[in-house]
């Protein structure tokens, strides 16, 4: 394998996730793509952009984003892995599967947060679609279940 996408979303899993990925990347040359597929903003009725507050905080919440891909791109580096990393906003899943193309990713590793039905229910499940619409190898790593407890 010589390259591979992490989906990060900043969750109580990122960290186990990273650690799993590294782990596959041990005694190899690989290249790691970090994508984070921020939601799109919101969508308001008619043709204004929505009040400068929501946009505010989404531009808030984007710089936040940033910087923490940031520095987990210095954590991989400081392990001497080739990595890049991408925020990008846009929908989740068709924004995940696009950039694993463009990179020609062969593995892809996220997490999987292990929600209750009722959130799965009315959420779906980023990982389930991912499973359904991906061509590419994909890896779900759980989040323990002493963090499940926790969180």
């Amino acid at each position: 394998m010589k390259r591979m996408l992490i989906a990060m979303d900043f969750s109580p899993v990122t960290a186990r996730l990273v650690e799993v990925a590294l782990g596959l990347c041990a005694n190899h040359e690989v290249s790691v793509l970090l994508v984070h597929a921020a939601p799109p903003e919101p969508d308001f009725v008619g043709y204004r952009p929505g009040p400068q507050t929501v946009r505010d905080t989404v531009a808030d919440e984007l710089r936040e984003e940033q910087q923490a891909l940031r520095k987990w791109e210095d954590k991989l580096r400081d392990q001497n892995v080739q990595v890049e990393g991408r925020c990008i906003q846009g929908a989740i899943v068709d924004t995940l599967l696009s950039e694993a193309e463009k990179f020609a990713a062969e593995l892809i590793v996220m997490g999987s947060h292990g929600h209750g039905a009722l959130r799965h229910l009315l959420l779906g499940s980023v990982s389930e679609a991912m499973l359904k619409k991906s061509q590419i190898p994909l890896l779900v790593v759980p989040l323990p279940d002493d963090e499940k407890a926790e969180g």
